[in-house]
């Protein structure tokens, strides 16, 4: 599947995907103008909306309710490299949400398509060309 990248003002970014136009941008400090998520927030939203996903359909297969669950990601960062070292997602439960799915969930949310890809990372390869 083919993306078209198209430099905009400023600091914007804009992917063409699959009819979508996704507008990134910089924070202020990095002459954006905070107009929209940048690049990177864009890719860490992404492993969390993959979860979220997950743990949807895993409700949704089973006839569980949805309402009340909530699925907060936290990174962390090596102070050496300066890069995320660590994800964490953790899925909150209502108090009525039935313990025997617990494990289960995890194991959904785990699924995700984003992280098998950061796991097996693709090879990459970039060109230029008039």
């Amino acid at each position: 599947m083919d993306m078209e990248i198209v430099l905009g003002e400023k600091q914007k970014v804009i992917a063409r995907y699959k009819g979508f136009e996704i507008v990134t941008d910089q924070p202020e400090q990095a002459g954006g103008d905070n107009a929209s998520p940048s690049p990177f927030d864009m890719f860490l939203i992404s492993i969390g909306a993959c979860a979220g996903w997950y743990v949807k359909s895993f409700c949704q297969q089973r006839n569980l309710p949805e309402e009340g669950i909530r699925i907060v990601q936290k990174t962390s960062r090596s102070p050496e490299k300066r890069l995320i070292d660590r994800i964490e997602i953790e899925i909150l439960l209502p108090p009525d949400f039935p313990d025997k799915y617990r494990e289960a969930l995890v194991k959904a949310a785990e699924a995700c398509t984003v992280k098998k890809h950061i796991m097996d990372a693709p090879a990459f390869s970039i060109v230029t060309r008039k």
